[in-house]
């Protein structure tokens, strides 16, 4: 039990200071913050069947999408830990380690760039936005943000608990 404690505690930690780094590019680089409601009317389109869309945002309006968007945001981010807790085994949470938590961190892009990016009509690595190239690269940073969250998370879950 303890065990599952502390992953839940590191997901939400990481996934916290994902989204305190979304607001730090906002504020300091006039970055829009990532549309969770969004995500939450794509997951909720999924119930009806449909998993792809040409464009996310012309998709009919799910009712609570904004609470499902933000509560699988969250999720995702615990799913991610625990895949860094079965890679790395629970000894990783006695001693959390920089190098796995980034490595995972970083890798974990491969969800947004293969799966949630095409299923929302921007193409497999934002292929169909804009700016493909800088949609790429705020990615893997806020990705590789994730990864160091995971390890903050784990050396502060170590230290208050």
């Amino acid at each position: 039990m303890n065990t599952l404690l502390h992953t839940l505690a590191v997901g939400v930690g990481a996934t916290a200071i994902m989204d305190l780094w979304a607001v730090a590019r906002r504020s300091f680089f006039g970055i829009a913050l990532p549309n969770y409601r969004l995500v939450g009317r794509w997951i909720g389109h999924m119930r009806f069947g449909r998993f792809r869309h040409e464009a996310i945002a012309a998709s009919e309006p799910i009712c609570g999408e904004g609470a499902l968007g933000w509560s699988m945001h969250y999720l995702i981010g615990i799913a991610f830990a625990t895949l860094l807790i079965g890679l790395c085994g629970v000894e990783w949470l006695r001693q959390p380690t920089l190098v796995p938590a980034l490595m995972v961190g970083i890798g974990t892009v491969l969800a947004p760039f293969l799966l949630m990016q095409p299923g929302m009509g921007a193409g497999i690595a934002a292929s169909r936005t804009p700016r493909p190239g800088a949609a790429r690269v705020q990615s893997l940073i806020n990705h590789g943000v994730f990864g160091l969250g995971l390890y903050i998370a784990a050396w502060l879950v170590r230290l208050l608990i």
